[in-house]
């Protein structure tokens, strides 16, 4: 499976904060926003990336994450030259994704906890898997509604009467078959090519698996300058509470199996003196604990 990244938009919402740099390169806490949902694919497996983005921030995203080599991936990088939906990113990418499944995030959204994505990933083979979460205002987003068993009969996008308080957070997962229906999309009213549009065909079809996510897990969407703050002061609480730091791409590579300890020490040991790197030399020394006693460590 390979990983897209939808870096785009014009951040209207942040304003005037992207003026000096694009939404998804916004600090969440200790680092970039667009750090978080490219270490949440990392963290499930995924090794190439397609990241998309607006002309004026591809350069930036470029220069912040570079080839991805360090961290054991790739990264491409593609073009959005305005905003046309968060269905156009399989037409972008149709050529980084080729013959595969492909995963898509949002890269201003955040997630946390549990372990539904990792079950989600580990079990998919074919159709789509989306995922449900439990909000107070459905109404702002992707609703789906499910029947008295447990399965998704119907997906509404931003309803004024939401038939659940159920919405469909910014993480997607779909098997080849994603790239002919996004090419037979229809533009919706404000002319884009609508995700709610994909996920209905595959549930038309049948082949659209929608797995709720518990009370153990936290998704934000840091769009606006409120919500921005809110998940700083969220990431922050659980570093200092915990110990461990979300959103850690090095960190997320190494525990996958994509760095070895050798070069996790020398990706650590070019970093200036800071928090940052404080924490990865920790990770490293837990590392080199014997197993039975590195395996309480998280």
């Amino acid at each position: 499976m390979k990983g897209i990244i939808l870096a785009g938009g014009t951040g209207s919402r942040l304003f005037p904060l992207t003026l000096v740099a694009g939404k998804q390169l916004q600090p969440v806490y200790d680092k970039p926003m667009v750090y978080y949902p490219l270490t949440t694919l990392i963290e499930n497996g995924i090794r190439q990336f397609c990241l998309i983005s607006s002309p004026q921030d591809l350069p930036r995203f470029c220069q912040l994450l570079g080839d991805g080599r360090k961290w054991g991936i790739s990264i491409e990088y593609r073009e959005q030259p305005k905003p046309g939906g968060i269905a156009q990113s399989f037409l972008i990418a149709e050529s980084f994704i080729g013959h595969d499944s492909v995963a898509l995030i949002l890269g201003d959204n955040i997630f946390y906890g549990g372990d539904g994505f990792r079950h989600a990933f580990g079990e998919f083979k074919s159709g789509a898997t989306i995922f449900g979460y439990h909000v107070n205002d459905p109404e702002r987003y992707g609703v789906v509604e499910f029947d008295s068993a447990g399965r998704a009969i119907s997906i509404e996008e931003k309803p004024k009467s939401p038939k659940s308080n159920y919405a469909v957070p910014g993480l997607y997962l779909y098997d080849n078959a994603v790239l002919a229906i996004a090419k037979n999309l229809q533009p919706s009213a404000r002319g884009e090519l609508e995700i709610t549009d994909v996920n209905l065909q595959f549930l038309q079809r049948g082949q659209l698996h929608v797995q709720q996510l518990g009370r153990g897990f936290a998704w934000l969407d840091a769009g606006t300058s409120s919500s921005l703050h809110e998940a700083s002061a969220y990431v922050q609480t659980i570093e200092k509470r915990q110990g461990i730091k979300i959103g850690c791409p090095e960190e997320a590579a190494f525990r996958s199996g994509f760095l070895t300890v050798q070069e996790l020490e020398a990706l650590t040991a070019n970093m200036p003196n800071c928090e940052y790197r404080d924490y990865l030399a920790r990770t490293l020394r837990e590392a080199r604990r014997p197993f039975s006693e590195n395996n309480f460590t998280r």
